[in-house]
């Protein structure tokens, strides 16, 4: 089988991780690019600051601005296994549809519902998998920045 006649099997389910894949790696190449240069955004957040106004608060502030984006990759890596189980049941209910018209004459009646109840369920956890750990790397690339314009900036 090849990868679509896989997606294919799989149905609307796997398309939709598809499509949440790709927005997701859009947003962590996007970040990845712009966090990993700390000296920069570090510059970035010094040419900002108000001195009249608390330095601490200013840089917690410009930080938590950095992870605008981060949220819908979280939310990718939460939602991509529940969207995997739910094709899951998806496929147990054909395969009880199956039974139901067709009796438990032919054992071969219930593979198109096993396979998109497995294909769905490997779908979400691909998917979910590097998200969550891009998320995580992320967030700490984000602290890690704010705590060194902390020490720089403020002493």
């Amino acid at each position: 089988m090849n990868i679509l006649e896989f997606i294919d099997k799989g149905g609307a389910i796997v398309y939709i991780l598809i499509f949440l894949n790709i927005i997701g790696f859009t947003i962590i190449i996007w970040k990845f690019l712009t966090l990993y240069r700390k000296n920069i955004v570090i510059l970035q957040i010094k040419d900002k600051l108000d001195r009249s106004k608390p330095l601490e608060a200013q840089i917690e502030y410009e930080t938590k601005k950095l992870e605008f984006g981060i949220t819908i990759i979280r939310n990718i890596a939460i939602i991509s296994p529940l969207l995997g189980l739910l094709g899951t049941v998806i496929g147990i209910y054909m395969i009880f549809e199956e039974i139901t018209v067709k009796g438990l004459g032919d054992p071969a009646m219930v593979t198109g519902g096993i396979a998109v109840a497995l294909i769905t369920t490997v779908s979400g956890i691909v998917v979910a998998i590097p998200h969550q750990i891009a998320y995580n790397h992320l967030i700490s690339a984000i602290d890690t920045i704010e705590v060194k314009a902390k020490k720089e900036l403020i002493g």
